[in-house]
């Protein structure tokens, strides 16, 4: 019985043990001997697999992102065929918050513990990781911007951008440090309630959205009353 147990291989180990130390000390301060320490291996196994410590990060991103992206594509295009503006807009939302939640194991897409290496690897500002995070998700945040930009014809480009950066950081403490979140309500509200966390999330970005058509209008309004008056 034993025999038919699945050892997880050298590979497997080193991309673990890799996650685990770039979530908790960054990119920049962990070594490849870190890596190779932790994973029980030597340093040549990691240049062997992965080529070098950028591919490995490379290999963790693909590994945990092509799903969700995958995923978050899926439900964006039956988001896009709902005629109601509004609806869609709130489609949209829910396609891009969604996956990110219920994605938790290791090689799904999710867990608080890539969502944190994520976090660190965008605050660094490291080459190699940003132009790994780029290759990750820009395509599939660009679609995104773009299908809520149809939601919101009035909306400036810029605007958009700003507010998809402002769900990006919602969305990661609300997966990193949920247990803020039933403090500060004295237990009123469950942190890891994930239904209640995309509610919420989504509730609160879709207001941030939709006010963007009155207030990108405005200024354009008070350019022509000016030309109006002169």
């Amino acid at each position: 019985m034993n025999g038919n147990v699945v050892r997880p291989s050298i590979r497997d180990n080193l991309l673990k043990s890799a996650v685990m130390l770039f979530a908790q000390n960054g990119y920049n301060a962990v070594s490849l001997r870190d890596i190779a320490k932790g994973a029980a291996a030597n340093v040549g196994s990691i240049t062997y697999h992965f080529g070098s410590k950028a591919g490995l990060l490379r290999e963790i991103y693909a590994r945990h992102t092509e799903p969700m992206n995958a995923r978050r594509r899926e439900l964006l295009g039956e988001a896009r065929r709902i005629s109601d503006l509004d609806e869609r807009l709130m489609a949209i939302l829910r396609a891009y918050v969604v996956p990110a939640f219920i994605s938790s194991s290791e090689s799904d897409g999710g867990g608080a513990e890539f969502t944190r290496l994520r976090a660190i690897m965008s605050a660094e500002g490291n080459p190699d990781a940003r132009a790994i995070i780029a290759d990750a998700f820009d395509e599939t945040s660009r679609a995104f911007i773009d299908a809520v930009a149809e939601c919101l014809p009035g909306a400036l480009r810029e605007s958009l951008v700003w507010r998809s950066q402002f769900l990006l950081g919602g969305l990661y403490y609300a997966l990193i440090n949920p247990e803020r979140v039933t403090r500060l309500s004295d237990g009123k509200a469950d942190g890891d309630n994930r239904e209640e966390a995309i509610r919420e999330l989504v509730a609160a970005t879709f207001a941030s959205f939709r006010s963007l058509s009155e207030a990108d209008a405005e200024p354009a309004a008070v350019v022509t009353k000016q030309r109006k008056r002169a």
